[in-house]
Formats: C-alpha cells, sequence, structure tokens
C-alpha cells in the first residue's frame, strides 16, 4: 500500500503568541492556555498527554496518559511503577511530556525529570478513584503478556467479592511521578507555517531564560 498524504494541508489562523504577553514563569502560561483550550472546547480530554520515555531496549517511546496535577513544581501524573513507563524511568528518569490541543492549534512540549510522589500524594489520590479503577490497578500486571481478557476478567470478579463493603488499599506497585520542568516550549500556529515558538529554559540560578524560535 502506498499512500500519499501530501495534500493534507491546514492553514492556522487561531491565534498568536507575542514575548509581549506572556508571564516570567512557563507554569504560568501553561496555566492560562490550559484554562483557554477548557473553555473554548472541541476537546473531549484537556489533560490528555503523550509521555515519552528512553526504554530499557535502548528505544524511546511515547504513550498517551492523563495529567493530573500541575503546580509550581511541576506536573504529576499516575502509573503501574512495575510498566514498561515505570521501569523506563527508573532507570531514566528524563523524560518528555507533550500536549497537542487542536481546537486552539497549539502544543505544549515539556522536558523535564521524572521522580516519585510522596506515599501521602499517591495514597490520597489513588482514594479518590472509582472502587472499579482501584481494583483495576490491582489486577493489572501492567506490561506484561497475559493468556486472555478473560484472565483479567475473572481476577476482577474475584477481588469485587473479597472487597465487597472494604476499603481498597493502594497497592505499593502504583502511584504517582512529579515531573519537574527544565525546559517548556509553547507553539502556536500561524499562517504561512510561520509558527509562533517560544521556550523557556531552567537556567542555574533557577530563573527562566526565554527564547523565540524559527518555526
Amino acid at each position: 500500500m502506498n499512500q500519499d498524504l501530501s495534500n493534507y494541508r491546514k492553514s492556522y489562523t487561531k491565534g498568536e503568541l507575542l514575548e509581549t504577553d506572556i508571564p516570567k514563569d512557563p507554569i504560568n502560561l501553561f496555566n492560562r492556555w490550559f484554562h483557554e483550550v477548557q473553555d473554548f472546547g472541541g476537546v473531549d480530554e484537556v489533560n490528555a498527554m503523550t509521555v515519552s520515555t528512553m526504554g530499557l531496549d535502548g528505544f524511546p517511546k511515547a504513550r498517551v496518559v492523563l495529567l493530573k496535577k500541575f503546580y509550581e513544581e511541576g506536573f504529576v501524573f499516575y502509573t503501574n511503577y512495575n510498566s514498561e513507563k515505570g521501569r523506563a524511568i527508573a532507570n531514566n528518569s528524563h523524560v518528555c511530556l507533550s500536549f497537542f490541543w487542536h481546537s486552539l492549534e497549539r502544543q505544549v512540549i515539556i522536558k523535564g525529570i521524572a521522580e516519585k510522589t510522596s506515599s501521602i500524594e499517591s495514597d490520597n489520590y489513588f482514594a479518590s478513584r472509582p472502587d472499579g479503577s482501584k481494583l483495576g490497578a490491582i489486577v493489572s500486571n501492567q506490561s506484561q503478556v497475559i493468556n486472555s481478557r478473560t484472565e483479567l476478567e475473572e481476577e476482577l470478579k474475584r477481588l469485587e467479592n473479597d472487597f465487597q463493603g472494604k476499603d481498597i488499599p493502594r497497592p505499593d506497585f502504583w502511584g504517582g511521578f512529579l515531573v519537574r520542568p527544565i525546559e517548556v516550549e509553547f507553539w502556536q500556529g500561524r499562517p504561512n507555517r510561520l509558527h509562533d515558538r517560544i521556550r523557556y529554559h531552567l537556567e542555574e540560578d533557577y530563573n527562566w531564560s526565554i527564547n523565540r524560535l524559527s518555526p
């Protein structure tokens, strides 16, 4: 099969990103963009992001996960620590997060260092999840080969019976990662492919340098 996609073209006209209208801190700009996209609509899950890691096999790998929190320190998501991504992060904590919000023709790319969240923070988030999601996290040996879906469903039913009317504790192998950003790039689509790209880079004095990149 040979499918030519060279005629897939779009003109980007929905916004601009100028140095005169940005804060000194990328988290503040991310917060502004996040809520603008949320208010504009047209994106089912504004917090969906791609997490890229360097795998144990030497290949980079990207997958979509959900951002669950962001604040001055960075960006938080949750996963099985024994999963492929969890083991990759344990081996190499340098990760990349990326968001693409097509409704406003925006992209954010975040390079950072990942570290586990505290047990208390992971416990609190796990407790907030629906019981089905809690049990699903326990059932799944994430990224491992299994014989069939039936195997998962039968184990889930067993756990539903075991934990009926009981609190469901967070398993030790499940928790959060905080990604502390060292570089954040904001991309705004513009006409004629002359897109706006503004990059924040964390310097040794913990201040952010700001530069415009050529598209």
